[in-house]
C-alpha cells in the first residue's frame, strides 16, 4: 500500500531516503544533467523529434541507479508527481552544495 504524505517536505524527506547511495544520486544527476543538455539542443538545433528522448535518458539513468545501486524501486511508479518534482529538487541540491555525490 502506497504511503501518504501531507505535503511535498513530508515526500521529500522520504525520496532522500530512497536515495541514500551517493552512485544513485550521481546516477540521477547524470540523468537530469542530459536532459537539460537535450533541451538545449533541441532549441538550438530546432530537431523536437529529440524531444521523445528526455524521458529516456531522464529514468534511464535515474532507474539504473535504483536497479544497481540502491536496490529498490523508483518512487516514480508510485509517486510520479511528487518523484519528478523531487528529481529536480535534488538536482538543484546537489548543485547548491546541500547533498553531496
Amino acid at each position: 500500500m502506497a504511503r501518504k504524505f501531507n505535503n511535498f517536505d513530508e515526500f521529500y524527506q522520504f525520496y532522500l531516503q530512497e536515495h541514500s547511495n551517493r552512485y544513485c544520486r550521481r546516477m540521477h544527476f547524470i540523468g537530469s544533467s542530459l536532459v537539460l543538455l537535450a533541451l538545449l539542443i533541441c532549441v538550438v538545433t530546432q530537431l523536437w523529434a529529440l524531444l521523445i528522448l528526455i524521458p529516456v535518458i531522464g529514468y534511464g539513468f535515474a532507474w539504473l541507479g535504483h536497479f544497481i545501486y540502491e536496490g529498490n524501486k523508483p518512487a516514480t511508479f508510485t509517486y510520479p508527481f511528487y518523484s519528478l518534482l523531487a528529481d529536480w529538487v535534488m538536482f538543484k541540491d546537489i548543485i547548491t552544495r546541500k547533498i553531496s555525490i
